[in-house]
């Protein structure tokens, strides 16, 4: 057995230990030790009541689809009469080509934060998830996108993006510095650069300049027509001093909160020996407990709504995670895992607290904090799965979507997402972690023509259908399981057919009104 599997025993049999379990930890589901770790911080409360299948279906649909299921779909599965058929729905969508496209879009958004586009970094992400490659293979083409390696082309725009100048500003190398390890280890060590950490004991300045030492020698290469960089020769430790003290300080490449990297034996001629691939080699190892933490915490978070340690980013000993032994929990299983993020999120999938209701008891006095999972956590839609889901309600998706040219997007696709992007996504360097409404994504939906036109006829989408049904509790039906993959409530069937015969003459107007009311309503917006 080689070392870093006696480091991952070790680490789940620590796990195991803290759950205080007589058994091992293979012989009881991941999800099932979940739920007794979450229904254990309880206490008195009651957690909501499992959601109804029309909510699991919806939720599931855009966390692991990146859209809302059909019409047709939500009919066939709330059919179903199988005890399984959300364990199958679940294997169903992980298996489906729109697993890639969503994991694709949300890792983009996750690593880049709203930078920009590169379609090389696209292909890499969505082949990467097509293929099911784990996190830490994942990692360490991101950190060493090595040029001469065909398939981590396009992998360099995580950082030749953040190596671009802007005006007269010099690299910011500090900033790329910050976002390896807080997007790759929850370490937000921005305010550690120049001095230990002023509020958080465990962000020192070591830590921040020993990774900001490897960074300093990474460039942009040029001549190459994809994402790529450089590497000058590190041949000595970077000398730093606090802005609070005067003694000089050394560091060699260091990965925070663990290990300092040899700085290694470089040739006097030819090119250098690179540290980046040092760098990749080491980051994602099982010991490196910030690595696991992170990816599952960010696991969590995409699938609960709230991360047990929030901020992502703000991992340190005054920030505890909500369930500490959870996280431990879920970081040892991902390393006896090897890291398999599709297999982590089938169990963060089955669980009860994924798969509560996010509706709480009618005469609740004061709603339950996030934290606490008793009722599930609304998380908003992304202004992708908003444009998707869009596009799937109103039956627009194949005309809008299909390409004119071979080879080429369809501009109306790419103006219809550019312009969901600039009302809907938040601004550069921004996680999205919140939903924030804005001024912009409402004017956008109340008076943007191209929104509106999605709610009109147009050969065979839902108003086109819709105006062929003259029974209006099937229009009812067929409009809500479209839009809200849901039947329609009694006093909505009602309202709706009392409005469309209060506007018989006006009656396509009327369908397109009610249907735009719909898609733009905080109901459609929440993943709930």
């Amino acid at each position: 057995m080689n070392c870093s599997r006696v480091v991952t025993t070790l680490i789940l049999l620590t796990a195991v230990l803290l759950l205080g379990e007589g058994v091992r930890a293979d012989e009881t589901p991941l999800s099932v030790r979940i739920d007794g770790l979450i229904s254990a911080r309880f206490g008195d409360a009651q957690p909501a009541a499992s959601a109804t299948d029309a909510e699991f279906l919806r939720r599931i649909w855009l966390d692991l689809a990146g859209t809302i299921p059909t019409a047709d779909e939500t009919r066939t599965f709330l059919a179903d009469t199988a005890a399984d058929k959300r364990e199958r729905m679940i294997d169903r969508l992980l298996a489906a080509p729109t697993y890639a496209t969503r994991m694709q879009e949300l890792f983009h958004v996750m690593l880049m934060e709203r930078r920009g586009d590169n379609e090389q970094w696209d292909a890499f992400l969505r082949t990467s998830f097509e293929q099911n490659k784990h996190w830490d293979q994942f990692v360490r083409e991101i950190l060493y996108p090595d040029a001469q390696d065909e398939s981590r082309k396009g992998a360099g725009f995580f950082y030749t993006k953040r190596l671009e100048k802007y005006g007269e500003n010099p690299v910011d190398y500090p900033g790329l510095t910050r976002d390896v390890a807080r997007l790759l280890l929850g370490l937000d060590l921005q305010c550690a650069q120049c001095h230990n950490h002023l509020f958080i004991d465990d962000y020192k300045q070591l830590d921040f300049q020993g990774l900001y030492t490897v960074y300093l020698n990474v460039a942009i290469q040029g001549g190459v027509d994809f994402p790529a960089v450089t590497e000058k020769k590190l041949e000595k430790e970077l000398e730093f001093v606090s802005v609070f003290d005067p003694t000089q300080r050394q560091t060699g490449p260091r990965i925070p909160f663990w290990k300092e990297i040899p700085i290694p034996e470089q040739p006097a001629e030819g090119p250098p020996v690179s540290v980046l691939a040092l760098l990749a080699e080491e980051f994602p190892k099982p010991e490196n407990s910030s690595f696991s933490k992170n990816i599952a915490n960010r696991l969590w978070f995409i699938m609960m709504g709230r991360g047990l340690v929030h901020p992502l980013d703000l991992h340190h000993s005054g920030n505890p995670p909500s369930h500490p032994e959870l996280l431990d929990l879920l970081a040892a299983e991902f390393i006896a895992h090897d890291y398999d993020i599709k297999w982590m999120l089938r169990e963060l999938a089955l669980t009860q607290t994924y798969q509560r209701s996010s509706r709480y008891a009618d005469d609740i006095q004061e709603l339950p904090l996030p934290e606490t999972y008793l009722v599930f956590n609304e998380k908003r839609l992304s202004a992708e799965q908003l444009l998707n889901a869009t596009l799937t309600a109103t039956g627009n998706r194949e005309r809008v979507t299909a390409p004119v040219e071979e080879g080429k997007p369809n501009p109306q696709f790419v103006d219809l997402k550019t312009k969901f992007l600039t009302a809907f996504a938040n601004e550069p360097r921004e996680a999205e972690d919140d939903f924030n409404a804005t001024v912009k994504g409402a004017l956008f939906t109340l008076n943007d023509d191209i929104v509106l036109k999605l709610t009109t006829r147009e050969p065979g989408n839902l108003i086109d259908r819709l105006l062929a049904v003259t029974d209006g509790d099937v229009l009812a039906e067929e409009l809500y399981l479209s839009v809200f993959s849901r039947s329609p409530f009694e006093d909505e069937r009602t309202e709706l057919k009392d409005f469309l015969a209060a506007h018989a003459e006006r009656r396509e107007a009327a369908l397109s009104l009610w249907t735009w009311s719909m898609v733009t309503s905080m109901e459609f917006v929440v993943n709930h």
